[in-house]
């Protein structure tokens, strides 16, 4: 008999006027955003999956959660690393870690791995990027007798659809934990909870001195699973009157009911027609959380 072992959220956030996720591709002055090209030629515009990320890790470290300390790669030109130790360490458990180690006297290398519980998709924009600039003068060059310095930055306003999941059965053991250690259910089901906490209030750091925006899920789709898959990453779209097609969500639903314990639709009746298959937001991660909470308990 199968058991429930994850849970994937597929979201939608409303952002009016936003420069989220910066590219490097900087030509003639002009700060850029990421964008994913179409086979048809449309322009997406996105935040990748590293920044949700780094933007997770933030509010947890901003919700009291110590984070792992940085410490100096083991290898030569090596990416920096963190202590590496999940079982004190709620980001070295959810997010993972690798560190690569160099051989000795030309031997092959190793490498330290937890591959993160915690799957991110790039948060994607669901209309075209239109080409708008915001254009921009800095003229406190003017108090030392220097030209102002004009600049023009992409922006977009839309949809964008992210999803998360979490493979419950890998939170608080496995690599890095050494061999028959884990932590108690206890902490695991806090640090899940933690992450809810996290997600719901998603907020990034980037860009946001001139473009202030909220990317906190507005609505979501959420299902209990007893297979890990991310049902709703394809499935969850806006129409051009700013409606979801909770029918089609629902069908999705009746495609692997097999995999499904429990599921749910949830949005802010603010952004979203309030519709009788879909509950408040609040309610919604209420739900979610007794999935995270039951878990824990049945696994005791």
């Amino acid at each position: 008999m199968m058991k429930p072992n994850s849970i994937t959220i597929t979201f939608i956030s409303k952002i009016t006027f936003s420069s989220l996720n910066g590219d490097d591709k900087d030509v003639d002055n002009i700060n850029p955003i990421k964008k994913i090209t179409l086979e048809n030629g449309d322009q997406l515009p996105y935040i990748s999956s590293q920044a949700v990320r780094r933007a997770l890790r933030d509010k947890l470290k901003e919700f009291g959660h110590e984070h792992s300390p940085v410490q100096p790669a083991s290898a030569s030109k090596g990416a920096v690393k963190t202590s590496l130790n999940p079982e004190k360490y709620i980001d070295d458990d959810l997010f993972g870690f690798m560190d690569a180690t160099p051989g000795q006297e030309g031997g092959p290398g190793g490498a330290t791995i937890r591959t993160s519980p915690i799957r991110v998709e790039a948060m994607i924009g669901l209309s075209n990027y239109k080409g708008d600039l915001d254009f921009g003068t800095n003229f406190m060059g003017k108090e030392i007798n220097e030209d102002p310095n004009i600049f023009e930055t992409e922006f977009h306003s839309g949809f964008y659809r992210g999803t998360v999941l979490i493979e419950l059965d890998r939170i608080g053991k496995g690599s890095g934990f050494g061999e028959g250690n884990e932590i108690s259910n206890e902490i695991k089901s806090q640090r899940v909870l933690a992450f809810i906490d996290a997600f719901r209030s998603l907020w990034s750091t980037g860009r946001q001195t001139r473009f202030l925006a909220d990317i906190s899920p507005k609505f979501i789709a959420a299902a209990y699973m007893k297979s890990k898959n991310p049902i709703f990453l394809e499935s969850v779209r806006v129409d051009q009157e700013g409606k979801i097609n909770i029918n089609e969500l629902k069908s999705v639903c009746k495609d692997y009911e097999k995999f499904i314990e429990d599921s749910l639709f949830a949005a802010q009746d603010s952004i979203f027609e309030k519709v009788d298959e879909v509950t408040s937001l609040n309610a919604g991660y209420e739900a979610i959380e007794k999935w995270v909470k039951d878990f824990y308990k049945d696994e005791e």
